[in-house]
């Protein structure tokens, strides 16, 4: 079995809100999809200059998810022992925003956890809202194009309750010419559909010319996504949409 490499994907964010007044955006974004278990056990492929766990001009640094260890692959596991998930012991993929140049902020990461015979077992949905707070969403038994969902219960955005539902679905090209990944978030409340959102891209290798393309076309990248979050919430606002102070977060850090 050929061991699995970093990965890179360039594509794009999308977000339309539908009530009471239509705001939508597209923007260009890359991201990063890493075997965690085979970064940390040494058998990973590939040269890159993805710096891991140190400082660098684009990095992945574990503490960044999670409890903030060291080895973010240890929470995850723990995470799924909690919750009754013993058999996710292959690859854990992990989609999700570097650090660049040191700053990194992740609205939300993907963890794909597979069984060791490469079967998708679960896939756990990491949220952060700008109040610094983290939230994961459980998703258990997914299929690729299959729509999952979840109860909303943590704090997002001050323009949406806290009430309703999320509807997941991911889907994976892995073709050699032209590996894809495709996620979509959209969010009901009691009067229907609110939110729709996708992030998709292209992956190729993490190689060191992928991660000079990426610094060269976009510089500030994960400084870019805080700056367009206000942006977005200002032009908001100024479309008068309700504004809904954020409440105590859940007790339970996990949502099944």
């Amino acid at each position: 079995m050929t061991a699995p490499r970093p990965l890179i994907g360039f594509g794009q964010v999308r977000h339309t809100r539908l009530r009471p007044v239509r705001n939508a955006f597209a923007y260009p974004t890359y991201f990063l999809m890493l075997p965690l278990r085979s970064l940390h056990d040494g058998s990973a492929t590939g040269h890159t200059d993805l710096a891991h766990n140190r400082r660098g001009l684009l990095s992945f640094h574990d503490a960044d998810h999670g409890d903030g260890r060291a080895n973010a692959v240890q929470w995850l596991d723990e995470l799924l022992a909690r919750e009754g998930i013993h058999d996710a012991d292959g690859e854990a993929w992990l989609h999700c925003y570097p650090r660049v140049l040191g700053f990194t902020f992740k609205p939300v990461s993907f963890w794909y956890c597979h069984r060791k015979d490469g079967h998708l077992r679960a896939i756990v949905v990491e949220v952060n809202n700008t109040f610094g707070e983290r939230h994961c969403y459980l998703l258990e038994q997914p299929r690729y194009g299959a729509e999952l969902v979840a109860d909303k219960v943590f704090h997002v955005s001050p323009f949406c309750k806290v009430e309703g539902g999320y509807r997941f679905r991911f889907m994976r090209c892995d073709t050699p010419a032209t590996p894809r990944t495709v996620v979509r978030i959209d969010h009901d409340d009691a009067d229907g559909p609110l939110l729709q959102t996708s992030v998709s891209g292209s992956l190729q290798p993490a190689t060191s010319a992928a991660i000079r393309q990426a610094l060269w076309r976009y510089p500030a990248m994960t400084l870019g996504v805080v700056a367009r979050i206000h942006w977005q919430a200002l032009k908001l606002w100024t479309k008068r949409v309700r504004f809904f102070h954020k409440p105590a977060p859940p007790e339970a850090f996990v949502t099944r």
